[in-house]
């Protein structure tokens, strides 16, 4: 092969070679602008469908102030039954956790010994009662006008100190006659109030002494809880009770549900702890049902006063930031907006009080809000109500969306 021919197979290898390097070259450049002139428009392929959200409007209410606190229960009446005298136990006369009334019998002890003295007692008043009438007898009839003559006025005089001596032994007899009727009656030991029998402490057999533990005797109804709150509060408690007394209710373990709400706060104790700074006080539930049970824990609340007209809104509305809380508030474009809130105290479980921030009226989004920015488009539901199915030319773009923008089938 010439010379010639060898340049001109080299100079057609080398435009091969940029041939090819150059459709490389435009191919990538090519597929690289191809979402771009897919592209309908400004802002394709941006996600602009409303977002479902549930939309509450805030209502104006008179709501009520609450203090909440842990309380005990405790009993309004607590008895130890012991007896007064001592003796052999003979009987125990009530079941342990029975209700009992005031006077009902609890035990006997043995009354012999009680008996005899209290006879005995008796016996000494009847015969003191036979002197004295022998001896008032005596001075009637000296004192006569027939037979005062024949009488020394000593005599007269002894007559008459003899009756007034079987006067006092009589008194006597009689003042250890209750005595002994009082140890009698001892002997049956009885309930002093209404309420319900603990565990018996002592079996019958056994010879107790005046001291000694029979059982416990617990009245229930009404019934009493105490309970702390701090000493900031004080001044709020102290002239909510002015206006009247105090409605005060327990709540279940959650410390959402009323048990009872018939309570009134009876007491503010008359100092402040100075180891926990907290006033007691102490509230009075008639506890009909028997459903505060002494000792037992207990979550209080007592209601202080009442705000008229405050704006409330669910709870779950109010959002949570660095700077403070803030809602999302419906626009009337159906676009929402955040706007920064001042709570002003819980209703309940599910309400919160907008001190400063909103007005009545004002839609606030409750559910959804984790999509949601500033700006954002809502579709508005109702609680509880669920967001519309898609329709067909939302699902065929968001098929178009998830091929990338292409308007054809791959290849």
């Amino acid at each position: 092969m010439s010379r010639f021919w060898k340049i001109v197979l080299l100079v057609i290898a080398v435009l091969l070679v940029a041939g090819i390097g150059y459709r490389v070259m435009g191919g990538g450049k090519q597929k690289a602008d191809a979402p771009a002139a897919g592209m309908t428009g400004p802002g394709a392929g941006r996600d602009d469908a409303p977002v479902p959200v549930t939309v509450v409007a805030a209502e104006r209410k008179n709501v009520p102030v609450y203090v909440t606190a842990q309380g005990t229960v405790t009993a309004y009446n607590t008895v130890t039954v012991s007896p007064q005298v001592g003796g052999e136990l003979l009987s125990v006369n009530f079941r342990e956790g029975q209700p009992v009334k005031k006077g009902d019998l609890l035990a006997q002890i043995d009354p012999r010994t009680f008996q005899a003295q209290y006879d005995q007692a008796v016996a000494s008043k009847r015969q003191n009662q036979a002197l004295l009438a022998t001896a008032q007898s005596n001075f009637e009839r000296s004192n006569s006008p027939e037979y005062r003559q024949f009488v020394a006025q000593t005599d007269l005089t002894t007559l008459r100190n003899q009756v007034a001596q079987y006067q006092a032994a009589v008194a006597a007899s009689q003042a250890s006659a209750d005595q002994a009727k009082v140890q009698l009656d001892y002997t049956r030991i009885t309930s002093p109030i209404n309420g319900i029998t603990g565990i018996r402490a002592v079996d019958p057999g056994n010879v107790v002494s005046a001291g000694s533990q029979i059982v416990t005797v617990t009245q229930l109804q009404p019934a009493y809880v105490l309970f702390n709150l701090p000493e900031q509060q004080l001044d709020a408690v102290r002239t909510a009770q002015q206006a009247g007394p105090l409605q005060t209710s327990t709540l279940d373990r959650e410390g959402g549900a009323v048990v009872n709400a018939d309570g009134k706060l009876q007491v503010v104790d008359n100092q402040i702890s100075s180891n926990s700074g907290t006033f007691r006080l102490r509230a009075e539930f008639p506890n009909a049902e028997s459903a505060l049970w002494p000792g037992q824990f207990v979550n209080v609340r007592m209601q202080l006063n009442e705000l008229p007209n405050a704006v409330v809104v669910p709870a779950e509305a109010v959002q949570r930031s660095s700077t403070g809380d803030f809602v999302y508030l419906i626009k009337p474009d159906s676009t929402v907006t955040l706007r920064d809130v001042v709570q002003g105290g819980q209703v309940d479980d599910s309400h919160v009080v907008i001190s400063k921030g909103l007005e009545a009226g004002d839609k606030v989004v409750t559910e959804g809000q984790f999509r949601l920015k500033e700006g954002s488009k809502v579709t508005q539901l109702a609680p509880g109500q669920a967001p519309p199915a898609p329709t067909e030319d939302q699902l065929k773009a968001a098929s178009q969306k998830g091929r990338g923008g292409r308007s054809g089938p791959p290849r």
